[in-house]
Order: structure tokens, then C-alpha cells, then sequence
């Protein structure tokens, strides 16, 4: 008999988290994922990371709100380490850097080389949401940088996934990860901050989130970017800042919204970005940024917050990093630091590869049963 995994009511059919569908999409070895790791579309470099087992990956529709707050369905990836029977896994949540295709979302790029099954490689049962926008949601917005959508996301996929496991009698030791880059390290940080604040079973388990790179300060990553715009054109940079953009014709702001967005979204993507955040930093809407975007205030974090970012990140800016932790350790965060990229060039991309590295290892100095 498998042990029993602790957690909470599982949700009433029709409510968010609830499980819709569970589809196998396919098995691959660690011999495969370990020859994978040498293709250049690895995130991570080979030899760094040693795959251990056979990773099974299992495809989930579930519920969950839209930017609305309005019922949706959305999709994910549950990649499970073949272990012997009656074996035990810590649980991974790990949430997807920006991407604007479909077709790299966990659940429809289910290859050697990605994070997931990678890491599910390594003994964990790793949780893939797509996000509202892909997968089974292609066609409505993707609720970008905005904070409950995206915490709802990760959550209620881990509901999903808690009653897929248990159908499947695939068995959880009790222990939580949290791990993305990027805009997976925001959704990382939104997620923990609603797991904590909702309390529960998933606060119980939750032993450490390591974000990477994230835009968690959204008001502080815009000012640092027109910042950056400033020292390579002081006209330019005068027009952007959201004070003098606020009170100027409507057709120059649009303007100015579509250089910006220009910069954000290739004009080759497949799926709809919501951009409010961008909006509202136009509008000179600074305590709505705050309330409904960025992702480091209003908590202090009980489990250990492992930031990672690189210095000389163009992407997303470095002092970013710095205020979320400064931000949750003034709140009395008790564990919260972070760690420098050391990859030369510092750069967004560039630190990618040692991110994983590192997540790997902060969690394995807390996970049981690998």
C-alpha cells in the first residue's frame, strides 16, 4: 500500500483546482535526458546536473480564473521520476520563463533538454503550469505580470496535480518546491506569497522557493529600464517618464506604448499578452503597480526565499533582485537572501545554465527521498 500524502479537500468538481483530463503524452530515459543536455537548446550545461531516472510525463487540464477572476480552464505538465513501486517523491512546482509561442509551453514541448523532466530526472515530481494563454487556454490573454491570475496558475495546478497523483497513486513525501526564471521567478514569488497567505496544506509543505530573475518589483524594473533609456538618450527619456507621459495626447502615448510593447513582444508571437502593467506605469498609476503587479510587498516569507540574478542583466534589471529582498527582509522574512550570477557577461540568458545549478542544489540540501 502506498503511503498516505497529507492535504487539503481536494476542490469541489466546477471550482478552480479542480482536475479536468489526464493524458499520458510519453516516457523518456535518463539516458536521453542525459544526451539531451548537450543539445544547444539545453538550459543546462552538460555534466552540471546528472539525471538518474526515467522520467514519465502525464499531460493535466484543470480550472482556474482568468485576469478577470472569471472560471477557466488551463493546462499543464506532471513529469514523474520511475522509481520502484512505493516509492516516494518531494513535490517541484516549477513555472516557465516568458515565451511567445504556444508551442513552447511544459505541456506542448515535452523534451529531453527541458526543465521539467530534467528535473523530475533528479527524483522530484515536477508541476508544469502553462499559464492562462496556452495550452488548453490559447487564445485568451496571458494575465502577464499580474500578480492573482498568475499565483492561481501555479496553485491550482498543484491542487490538479494532487488529485491526478492520487488517482494515479503517484505519491508525494509531504515536501513543496517552488523554482522558475524570469517571469518564472515572479510567478514563483506570486505563488508563495498566496500559498502562504491562503494557509493550508500547501504552506505546510512548502520548504523553499529559489526565483530566478524576476521581475518581482514591477514598478522598480519599469523606472530602471527608462533609466537605461535615459543615459543612451536624455530626450527620450524625458518623454518616458510616467509623470510628463500621463498628460500628453493620447496619440503620442500610443505611440510610445507601441515602441515599448515593440520591445517586449516579437511581432512573430502566437499567443495574446495582457499588458495592464504597462498601462497603468504609462498612466503614471503607481499604486495600482503596486497593489496588483508587483509581487515582494505586503508579506514577510516563512519558508526560505533563494534569489538568484545576474549584474549586468539588460532583461530584467539587477537592483529588482535587491528590492525584493531588502522588501521581504524589512517585512521579517527570516531566510531570504541572494546569490550572484558568476557566468561571465552576467547577462538575462547568460546566467540561465548556472540558475538551474543553483536551484538544484539549494533544494537538495532540504529535500528528502530523491
Amino acid at each position: 500500500m502506498s503511503p498516505v500524502e497529507p492535504g487539503d479537500p481536494l476542490p469541489a468538481a466546477g471550482m478552480p483546482g479542480s482536475l479536468l483530463a489526464g493524458a499520458f503524452v510519453k516516457t523518456l530515459s535518463a539516458t536521453t535526458i542525459n544526451a539531451a543536455l548537450a543539445s544547444p537548446e539545453s538550459r543546462v550545461k552538460p555534466g552540471s546536473l546528472a539525471p538518474r531516472y526515467d522520467v514519465a510525463s502525464y499531460r493535466l487540464t484543470y480550472l482556474t480564473t482568468d485576469k478577470y477572476g472569471v472560471t477557466t480552464s488551463a493546462s499543464g505538465l506532471v513529469s514523474v521520476p520511475v522509481k520502484p513501486a512505493g516509492a516516494v517523491s518531494p513535490v517541484l512546482s516549477y513555472q516557465h520563463a516568458t515565451t511567445f509561442q504556444d508551442a513552447n509551453a511544459p505541456s506542448n514541448k515535452v523534451e529531453p533538454y527541458e526543465p521539467p523532466l530534467v528535473l523530475a530526472s533528479l527524483g522530484y515530481i515536477v508541476v508544469s503550469p502553462d499559464y492562462v494563454g496556452f495550452g488548453a487556454s490559447k487564445g485568451q490573454d496571458h494575465p502577464y505580470l499580474v500578480a492573482t491570475p498568475t499565483a492561481r496558475a501555479v496553485i491550482d495546478m498543484l491542487r490538479a496535480a494532487q488529485a491526478w497523483r492520487l488517482q494515479q497513486r503517484v505519491t508525494g513525501n509531504g515536501q513543496l518546491f517552488l523554482a522558475g526564471y524570469s517571469e518564472g521567478g515572479y510567478a514563483t514569488m506570486a505563488a508563495h506569497r498566496a500559498i502562504q497567505q491562503e494557509g493550508g496544506a500547501l504552506k505546510t509543505q512548502l520548504r523553499a522557493a529559489v526565483p530566478g530573475a524576476g521581475p518581482y518589483d514591477v514598478l522598480k524594473t519599469l523606472d530602471e529600464q527608462v533609466a537605461r533609456v535615459s543615459d543612451t538618450s536624455s530626450a527620450l527619456g524625458a518623454l518616458l517618464n510616467p509623470g510628463l507621459l500621463s498628460r500628453l495626447p493620447t496619440s503620442v502615448r500610443n505611440e510610445v506604448r507601441r515602441l515599448l510593447l515593440r520591445q517586449m513582444v516579437p511581432e512573430d508571437g502566437d499567443v495574446s499578452y495582457q499588458t495592464l502593467f504597462l498601462d497603468r506605469y504609462m498612466a503614471d498609476q503607481r499604486d495600482l503597480l503596486a497593489r496588483d503587479h508587483s509581487v515582494h510587498l505586503g508579506w514577510a516569507p516563512e519558508a526560505p526565499v533563494y534569489l538568484f540574478h545576474g549584474k549586468l542583466d539588460q532583461t530584467v534589471p539587477y537592483p529588482v533582485s535587491e528590492s525584493a529582498r531588502d522588501t521581504l527582509r524589512a517585512a521579517g522574512g527570516r531566510d531570504v537572501t541572494l546569490t550572484d550570477c558568476t557566468t561571465p557577461n552576467y547577462g538575462h540568458l547568460d546566467c540561465v545554465p548556472e540558475y538551474f545549478v543553483f536551484a538544484v542544489n539549494r533544494m537538495a540540501r532540504l529535500a528528502r527521498d530523491l
